[in-house]
């Protein structure tokens, strides 16, 4: 299978489990929020700076969350419109975001997540950029025809 078509696939089921974490009734993270607790005091304790808390741990998955949004759309799109990886991030947080407004009373949409998911997305399509391999221009050795 061609990798175009390996990246075109993966997005699409990306896609499916990235709106079933998003559309999620209830937020996928409340049956570990003790634990998640529990691991921020552990890490305090050893030294971590207090401003680790809660809300970065929160913000940082969302980044992570969307870097491979970001690149696949990227890598599929080619490398002269990288920024699309970016731009489908964008849109698919305010789809999102939206819906868990409009559809969804137990989740809290909130501008900071459509941030941070374009970020995450933006950083998977500059990534995704930099592997891409440089297409080269074709040049006709052959001479040029005259009659």
């Amino acid at each position: 299978m061609r990798p175009h078509r390996v990246a075109t696939w993966g997005l699409i089921a990306y896609v499916a489990v990235l709106a079933g974490v998003a559309l999620w009734p209830l937020p996928v993270d409340r049956p570990l929020s003790r634990l998640l607790e529990r691991a921020l005091r552990a890490v305090h304790r050893r030294g971590v700076p207090d401003w680790v808390d809660y809300g970065f741990v929160e913000s940082a998955a969302n980044i992570l969350l969307f870097v491979p949004l970001g690149a696949l759309v990227a890598w599929i799109i080619g490398r002269g419109y990288w920024w699309v990886g970016a731009a489908a991030g964008l849109l698919a947080s305010c789809v999102f975001e939206l819906a868990q407004f409009l559809f969804l009373p137990g989740r809290y949409p909130t501008l900071a997540d459509v941030l941070a998911n374009t970020f995450g997305a933006l950083l998977g399509s500059l990534v995704a950029r930099q592997i891409m391999p440089r297409r080269r221009p074709v040049r006709n050795r052959a001479p040029a025809r005259t009659l």
